[in-house]
């Protein structure tokens, strides 16, 4: 095991949600549900994020930011889209402006489904990511990986 799998950071961007999921994101970053046990720290700045935790639904507005953030994480790299406008738009998909789910944009390593999502189920969601980090960096240290940047 890595210390990617170890020490998991992860950085939070709300994607014009309504709210429930981060709410329910930042109480699963809290002391009762105690993410720190499995070394998962939330960080501000995506040049230290290891997983990407993003809520709510995409539209035209937020797809710039959330790409350039992206792309400043360094490689490898586990997005977790978290809840279920964030999988696929839910009420929100038929907007003029949205343009549904966060893997039309990003590719999406984890799906954590809900609305809004349980505490529990986003702590699982990132372990799930952590997983998935620790496989690509095993295939990035064996040159097998390409580091992966999504173009504007």
């Amino acid at each position: 095991m890595s210390f990617l799998k170890k020490s998991p950071w992860v950085l939070h961007y709300n994607a014009s949600s309504c709210n429930g999921c981060d709410l329910e994101l930042v109480a699963a970053l809290m002391p009762r549900y105690d993410p720190e046990r499995f070394g998962v720290i939330n960080t501000g700045n995506p040049k230290h994020a290891d997983i990407f935790l993003i809520t709510g639904s995409m539209n035209v507005r937020n797809v710039e930011v959330v790409r350039t953030l992206y792309n400043q994480m360094p490689s490898p790299k586990a997005v977790v889209a978290v809840g279920i406008c964030a999988t696929s738009g839910c009420v929100f998909a038929d907007a003029y402006n949205v343009l549904g789910g966060v893997d039309k944009v990003l590719p999406v390593d984890v799906y954590v489904l809900g609305c809004a999502v349980r505490p529990e189920a986003i702590l699982d969601g990132i372990l799930k990511a952590a997983g998935v980090l620790e496989e690509k960096y095993r295939a990035f240290r064996a040159g097998k990986a390409v580091k992966r940047e999504v173009p504007a």
